[in-house]
């Protein structure tokens, strides 16, 4: 099944924090589980909490029974989405997206408001669904042949509308057999790269090796890794990138070993009113996740934890960001401006195959 669907009246996800030794399907018709589910990350990934979102509000609405009521709904409702996971643009995106079709149908029938929402939720999860597509062809265009490749973290279906941003690329080269073999950080401290990522990656008959987050600097000097394709949760207009805790520390190794460092994400993960990734709000999370495994406590009582999900890559360190719309290459404050039309003229920004 998809990461989430509609099914007629209520939103069906699978679970994720199950995975991999249970697929645990919920449905359900209340808003407040999505948005519980966003936070316990059961739905993650930057493009789906997205799509979870609108749908979400598709569900608010549902339940108002007078149109003096639906306003302050989508606002209460719009409060809580963007409060669960401050980093990820995609979110705020598709939840001020979903307030603006509110907003212009606020004098109309109910009913009519309610059928407009849930076919723009609809379209916000089918417009993910080609963009991850078209990334997969773009970027897969840009790999070296025989590409033995790191990832990170999880972008594949369960982490989008589609098939993916990282893990499309990854998926496209293997069908355009240009791809040999794929490492899979686990990605500390929730290991959605050995639970969620290497799960995926074998339902795809893709052959490949899981690794410890500290083993992948050790490939690249080793020289077994010629390309690092992670996914994003915010990308600035410079090109600058947010991304999982231990993307900055991959990237800094593939600089150093000369090994091309490539980001993949929809447009819509692209903050145009952010220049700099030190204005990125940083989402930090429960000790619980850095002193706990498998339920089972590994650290001392009381110890202090620092425990941010993601990191900051600067524009300096990669190679190319795969949209879309194409491959963006530096100097990312021009290139970038121009994928998403902000500027005229001669760019950097190259159209990858398909």
């Amino acid at each position: 099944m998809r990461a989430i669907e509609w099914t007629g009246e209520k939103v069906r996800f699978l679970d994720q924090t199950r995975l991999p030794l249970e697929e645990l399907v919920v449905t359900t018709d209340d808003e407040l589980v999505i948005i519980d589910a966003i936070k316990r990350l059961a739905i993650r990934g930057a493009p789906l909490i997205g799509i979870a979102a609108a749908y979400a509000l598709v569900l608010a609405v549902q339940r108002v029974k007078h149109p003096t009521e639906l306003l302050p709904t989508v606002e209460r409702t719009a409060t809580l989405l963007i409060a669960t996971r401050p980093t990820a643009v995609n979110l705020s995106w598709a939840v001020q997206r979903m307030k603006r079709k509110a907003l212009m149908l606020l004098h109309h029938p109910l009913s009519e408001v309610r059928s407009a929402l849930l076919a723009e939720a609809i379209a916000i999860h089918e417009e993910d669904e080609r963009m991850c597509e078209a990334i997969g062809q773009h970027g897969a265009a840009i790999l070296p042949l025989a590409a033995t490749v790191l990832t990170h973290c999880n972008t594949g279906a369960l982490a989008t509308g589609g098939n993916g941003t990282a893990l499309a690329l990854i998926r496209t080269a293997w069908e355009q057999r240009t791809l040999k073999h794929v490492y899979i950080d686990e990605t500390r401290p929730l290991l959605q790269g050995a639970r969620l990522t290497a799960w995926e990656v074998q339902r795809m008959s893709i052959p490949c090796t899981l690794i410890t987050d500290a083993t992948a600097a050790f490939l690249m000097q080793r020289g077994i890794v010629n390309a690092v394709v992670v996914g994003a949760d915010r990308i600035t207009r410079y090109g600058d990138v947010a991304n999982k805790i231990g993307t900055y520390g991959l990237a800094v190794s593939a600089h150093h070993h000369q090994v091309p460092f490539i980001v993949a994400a929809p447009t819509t993960t692209i903050d145009p009113n952010l220049e700099r990734g030190s204005q990125i709000p940083i989402e930090e999370r429960s000790s619980d996740e850095v002193t706990y495994c498998g339920g089972t406590r590994i650290a001392p009582e009381d110890i202090h934890v620092y425990a941010p999900a993601f990191d900051i890559t600067p524009h300096e360190l990669i190679t190319a960001i795969v949209t879309e719309r194409g491959v963006a290459s530096p100097p990312f404050s021009v290139s970038i401006p121009c994928m998403i039309g902000e500027t005229e003229g001669v760019h950097r920004v190259e159209e990858g195959a398909g």
